[in-house]
């Protein structure tokens, strides 16, 4: 993950947008905005988000349909999300939410420092997880090379959150993958 990857903070209202950037500044990363669903799929697909805190609730498409695509498509399946709900909680909305892999269901008005410790840690882990992948990646090229033999594509590292299905290469059937692991 490059040094321009930046948060994405999703919201319908100027003010909760303005609220959340103010309570993300003094950790000093790079915060991008969306005011819509659409709006925030776009900036994902763009490339160059690393965390996104998305509101539930918004006109058109809903914070929960971003997620649901997000994790249908392998370049953004890993980024971490954090659902962002004003209505209270809600047992249907938090089963859902968790099982597309959202990292944490935040109440709003939400506390600017539990908000920054999560953050924090999400974002970091992201950004560690992505260099560990790098770094898997350039070793087996290596083994490619010292070997004389192209170096099979392999799935990278595993999602951290274990809820989070792992995407099998294309046209990969267990019986194949089996034979990877042997």
């Amino acid at each position: 993950m490059s040094s321009d990857t930046r948060i994405l903070i999703v919201d319908d209202h100027e003010d909760t947008l303005y609220a959340l950037e103010s309570a993300l500044a003094p950790l000093g990363y790079q915060l991008g905005r969306a005011t819509s669903g659409d709006e925030a799929l776009k900036q994902v697909l763009r490339g160059q988000v690393g965390l996104l805190l998305l509101d539930v609730r918004m006109p058109g498409v809903s914070g929960l349909e971003v997620v649901r695509y997000m994790r249908r498509v392998e370049q953004t399946q890993h980024i971490p999300v954090i659902l962002l709900t004003g209505f209270g909680a809600d047992h249907e909305l938090t089963t859902t939410a968790f099982g597309l892999g959202v990292a944490d269901l935040v109440l709003k008005p939400v506390d600017p420092w539990a908000l920054r410790t999560k953050v924090r840690y999400l974002y970091d882990a992201h950004r560690r997880h992505l260099a560990l992948e790098r770094e898997v990646h350039h070793l087996r090229a290596l083994i490619g090379e010292h070997t004389g033999t192209a170096a099979h594509p392999r799935p990278g590292l595993p999602h951290p959150d274990a809820r989070v299905p792992t995407q099998r290469p294309m046209g990969a059937h267990a019986g194949e993958l089996e034979k990877d692991r042997t």
